[in-house]
């Protein structure tokens, strides 16, 4: 079967910052922020919410179908994603607009700053979930235009496809609502500590709430090094981290702990089963520069 992956597709500006972003920035002066970094590295890689998921997918030995969009110099990102012998059916291409870009820049903290141009991904709304396709056994949305993410999710939950709901840095973009909505048709929902505590403010609901909703079968907040929480009708258990081999960049790990979670839960999984797996496939990123260069042979094999 297979997993229906709903998001972005985006080159990644990655730069590095030496030194701490907290050294630089008065928070006193704030109101009036003026900074410069400089990043002596800059390297452009493969991104995107789901181009990362599915790589990692793929990697594993699941079957992603990418559901996105891609601008005009889209040609070699389309290209490269069948090489994989990853779905790309789904991918919809931009007549005028690009494809979307990402700027990052880490400093020594593995603390970033992104900047994003949607470009072609402002458009991802005019790709529908197909209702008749019997072999997408589970979906996710993750990060993507505003309307793409609220269509889909409806559109996933009208055909019957168990998701995923992964707001990510798109989350502010939506009403306590609009959230709460969404939370009424996701079978689970993925955040970081950080979207979690905002996700509670929007909302209005604790996460041991959110996580006692009747078609909730899990919250899980990741707590980067620390591993996760993963919360079950009102209840809290915590999953270990791995410890990485080393430390190198941070871009692309919340996506392939995603891709780990879609991964066990594709095939039956119990969560904490499912969150050993991603917490593996995240310490693996993070030692590789770039979300999608780091190898996951035999990964799978062993969880």
């Amino acid at each position: 079967m297979a997993a229906l992956i709903c998001g972005s597709l985006a080159f990644d500006t990655i730069t590095t910052f030496p030194g701490r972003f907290a050294e630089q920035i008065l928070p006193e002066q704030v109101h009036i922020l003026n900074v410069s970094f400089l990043v002596p590295t800059l390297r452009r890689e493969w991104g995107g919410c789901a181009g990362n998921i599915a790589y990692n997918l793929q990697a594993l030995g699941g079957k992603p179908v990418v559901m996105a969009a891609l601008g005009v110099d889209g040609g070699d990102y389309l290209a490269r994603i069948a090489a994989w012998g990853a779905d790309t059916s789904l991918i919809w291409r931009d007549s005028e607009l690009h494809t979307a870009q990402c700027h990052i820049t880490t400093d020594r903290d593995n603390n970033q700053i992104t900047a994003f141009h949607p470009g072609a991904m402002s458009h991802a709304h005019k790709i529908a979930v197909p209702p008749s396709r019997n072999d997408l056994a589970i979906g996710i949305v993750a990060p993507d235009g505003r309307e793409a993410m609220w269509q889909h999710a409806h559109q996933l939950a009208d055909a019957g496809i168990p998701f995923i709901f992964d707001p990510g840095q798109q989350l502010p973009q939506f009403s306590g609502e609009e959230h709460r909505s969404i939370l009424g048709k996701a079978r689970w929902v993925a955040l970081n500590d950080y979207e979690a505590r905002m996700l509670e403010e929007r909302t209005g609901e604790t996460v041991a709430q959110m996580s006692q909703r009747p078609n909730l079968k899990g919250v899980i907040v990741t707590l980067a090094a620390d591993g996760c929480e993963c919360w079950v009708g009102g209840e809290r258990s915590h999953v270990a981290g791995v410890k990485a081999a080393q430390v190198v960049d941070p871009t692309g790990c919340g996506d392939a702990f995603r891709a780990g979670l879609l991964y066990g839960l594709e095939r039956g999984w119990d969560l904490p089963r499912c969150l050993n797996l991603a917490n593996r496939i995240g310490a693996i990123k993070i030692a590789s520069r770039g979300p999608q260069n780091h190898s996951l042979a035999g990964v799978h094999d062993a969880a």
